[in-house]
């Protein structure tokens, strides 16, 4: 059970405070010498977070299933638009991809690398922030900001990090990019639980520890919960570099255990 909660506390922490979650669990996997979870606990902890989302930005997804009715606003309209534009580059990548992903995150350089690069974007993003004033995205935006959450699909690569990054990068407010990476995160989330569970049922592997899985979902999201809370007081603060320097601290030992192993 210990394992199952300390794989959920590191989904939870890691998949939204900007030091990325794939990344981290490949080198939990290594310096503990834990076994991988399997696609069927991978689904799973991908919908805690989800869950986590939907929890804290309740209101907004609730507005979403109203946008398309009389009571529906063209503010709500535009902002579905505006994640399914983003959410076009996942998807491709995805789908071109896929057959190697394993191979990537098997591999501590460009686990490394992927901080190294997620620590840049975060630097920038502080040295970005004074300029970035307005609040209102337009569908380039969106489109941009899905492409990086396409390269987020490398392990070390922080998709929150990314995004907010680029929202920024485009002059977009910290604080509405972020709400925007969160939002943009529903259907990736989701998407990667129904690929994680589609390869359960094509390939089977049922018969893993329910009662554990149950532990690590549900600590994935509580801890995601705080997660997000976390992130969304430290962009208000402006203190999202702290993290920068984390992501170099710990892609450059990545690194240099991966050229002297």
């Amino acid at each position: 059970m210990i394992r199952y909660a300390l794989l959920g506390v590191v989904q939870g922490l890691t998949e939204f405070l900007p030091v990325s979650s794939s990344g981290h669990l490949v080198l939990t996997q290594r310096w503990l010498g834990l076994n991988p979870p399997g696609v069927l606990l991978e689904a799973f902890l991908h919908w805690g977070t989800l869950g986590a989302i939907l929890w804290v930005f309740h209101h907004d997804v609730a507005a979403w299933g109203l946008a398309f009715t009389p009571r529906g606003s063209i503010e709500r309209r535009k902002e579905i638009g505006f994640v399914v534009a983003g959410t076009v580059p996942i998807v491709i990548a995805g789908l071109l991809f896929r057959q190697r992903m394993d191979e990537v995150f098997a591999s501590l350089p460009i686990v490394g690398g992927g901080l190294l690069l997620t620590a840049v974007v975060l630097f920038l993003t502080a040295r970005l922030r004074s300029r970035a004033l307005r609040r209102e995205f337009q569908f380039v935006d969106a489109f941009l900001v899905g492409l990086a959450q396409a390269l987020a699909l490398l392990p070390g690569v922080s998709r929150t990090g990314v995004t907010i990054g680029a929202g920024v990068g485009r002059r977009i407010a910290p604080e509405p990019a972020a709400r925007f990476s969160f939002l943009l995160a529903i259907p990736a989330l989701l998407g990667a639980g129904v690929l994680n569970l589609g390869e359960v049922v094509a390939h089977g592997g049922w018969e893993g520890e329910w009662a554990g899985i149950l532990v690590g979902t549900t600590v994935a999201f509580l801890v995601g919960i705080l997660a997000i809370r976390v992130l969304l007081a430290l962009v208000m603060k402006a203190r999202l570099w702290i993290f920068a320097f984390y992501c170099l601290g710990v892609g450059l030992s990545a690194l240099i255990w991966a050229w002297s192993a």
